[in-house]
């Protein structure tokens, strides 16, 4: 069960990270593809929306919400064994 769950997580960086990538090409952002990412992606990075996360044109938000559920997997890695 904990393996499904870092798996979930694993996938899930990677949607963002491909969510990013899209920003580089913007027809794709607006294909079918792109759009179910965007629907996936948005809201989880919407949480960190009121954080200044914009530097020179660059914005870092997907970089923190990776941050953050990697942190998260540590932190039921940590929490599972304790437990168990």
């Amino acid at each position: 069960m904990l393996n499904l769950i870092f798996k979930l997580i694993d996938l899930y960086s990677w949607v963002l990270v491909i969510y990013a990538m899209l920003s580089w090409i913007p027809p794709l952002r607006d294909s079918k593809v792109g759009e179910i990412i965007s629907k996936i992606s948005v809201p989880y990075l919407n949480l960190f929306k009121g954080l200044p996360l914009q530097f020179g044109g660059f914005d870092f938000t997907v970089v923190v919400g990776i941050a953050a559920l990697q942190l998260i997997e540590r932190f039921i890695y940590i929490i599972y064994n304790l437990l168990f």
